[in-house]
């Protein structure tokens, strides 16, 4: 089992900045890619960042040079470091975790942060 805790998220002007962070506690040696997703009021959840073990990233489009996903293989974090945010970036953020299982993966989430963005 695979336990995931996020920080960071909050109440931000557009145009400003935030930091969110997560912690992998448990069965972290089992943990392949780490990322976030989000999920906005009436949408679905939709893939922001996320790293590969190896470092290997990919983007949503929509956050491609403003947002920068990293990760601390040692302390079993994973962090998004949030520029330039917008409005329509106001969404409940997840941290996920790919665990793998013996020949299976399955998906690991955290509870959630706010990240609300005013105009």
């Amino acid at each position: 089992q695979v336990h995931l805790v996020e920080s960071g998220g909050g109440l931000v002007q557009a145009g400003g900045s935030l930091r969110l962070s997560c912690a992998a506690s448990g069965s972290i040696f089992s943990i392949n890619a780490m990322g976030w997703y989000r999920q906005a009021p009436g949408k679905h959840r939709e893939l922001v960042a996320r790293i590969t073990s190896g470092a290997t990233t990919d983007y949503a489009d929509s956050v491609k040079g403003r947002f920068i996903i990293s990760r601390d293989n040692a302390k079993s974090t994973v962090n998004l470091q949030m520029y330039s945010l917008k409005p329509e970036d106001t969404a409940v953020y997840y941290c996920n975790a790919l665990v793998v299982a013996g020949q299976n993966e399955y998906d690991s989430w955290g509870q959630g942060t706010q990240v609300t963005v005013s105009s």
